[in-house]
């Protein structure tokens, strides 16, 4: 049972996180002796964390054209310092994805810290969103799927991130709007609670110049018609990751549809879910984006 808490891995676990077929894994042991997994009574490979960090710094330098035959010639010290040697603004992404996830499977903050604060001395807030939380995001997705992760593991990062985007979303806050033509409100569906992406679209929003109002997550139709006597021309956008179902994002749609348009409104939608919304009778006020750029770029 000790392999729930993940301070122990099967092959399966590191294809997962390092991308790494597990036949390969196999091969790279038993001719390079790369790793050196414990084994269980029948004989079942487990490794520990020490393993996959290795893994993760391998599958990097194999990646740069390093052959594993050289790298198996290494000391465990020679490795990761050769990572940090041909790590650049230009390969970030890679290695910073490696150590956030890290930093997610042993519950590291300082690690998640230290990797951000790196990262952000090379690149925006805007080019860290896009170019490693989304991907990082859209692997955890995968990870918590197959069951490498627990839900602690995916809980312990997204609230990281969504410290960064709270603290990059109060700073454009403080500036005046300059865009008044409309207003962005915010919300996620009744019982969807996954709000990193509307909260990214909340800082693209307020970078652009224009006002959000955030609502969040699990958010009642009735109650976002009060926003009407507060604003014009309102354009509203849902977040829909995992509710409503495919067998109900219809009649969703449909709802907010008789309760808020009118000839100063917007209905935006996007998410996994929103993908299943039938939009062969929408309104030309009444969109489906398929991604969070997509969307940035009509606003």
């Amino acid at each position: 049972m000790i392999n729930n808490i993940k301070n122990v891995f099967s092959i399966k676990d590191l294809e997962n996180l390092s991308g790494i077929k597990a036949h390969t894994i196999r091969i790279w042991e038993k001719r390079y002796n790369v790793l050196q997994p414990m084994r269980t009574d029948t004989n079942i490979r487990l490794y520990d964390l020490a393993s996959l960090q290795k893994l993760l710094n391998i599958t990097l330098l194999h990646e740069y054209g390093y052959k594993i035959s050289k790298i198996a010639t290494y000391s465990d010290d020679r490795i990761p310092a050769l990572v940090r040697e041909i790590i650049s603004s230009k390969n970030a992404k890679n290695h910073a994805i490696s150590d956030f996830k890290l930093a997610m499977m042993n519950f590291d903050q300082d690690l998640f810290f230290a990797t951000y604060n790196w990262l952000v001395a090379h690149k925006s807030f805007k080019e860290v969103f896009y170019e490693v939380f989304i991907p990082l995001m859209q692997e955890m997705g995968l990870l918590w799927q197959t069951g490498t992760i627990s839900p602690a593991h995916e809980h312990f990062m997204s609230y990281l991130i969504k410290q960064k985007l709270l603290v990059n979303i109060e700073k454009l806050q403080v500036l005046k709007q300059v865009k008044t033509d409309k207003v962005f409100v915010l919300s996620l569906p009744q019982n969807e609670i996954h709000e990193l992406g509307l909260m990214f679209l909340h800082y693209e929003i307020l970078l652009k110049g224009y006002k959000g109002v955030y609502l969040g997550e699990s958010m009642p139709t009735e109650s976002l018609k009060e926003l009407k006597d507060y604003f014009s021309p309102i354009v509203y956008i849902s977040y829909c990751t995992v509710q409503p179902t495919r067998d109900t994002i219809d009649a969703y749609v449909t709802e907010m549809k008789e309760a808020l348009i009118d000839e100063t409104t917007q209905l935006w939608y996007l998410g996994y879910m929103a993908a299943s919304i039938d939009v062969s009778y929408l309104a030309q006020n009444v969109r489906v984006f398929n991604s969070i750029s997509e969307l940035v770029e009509n606003i």
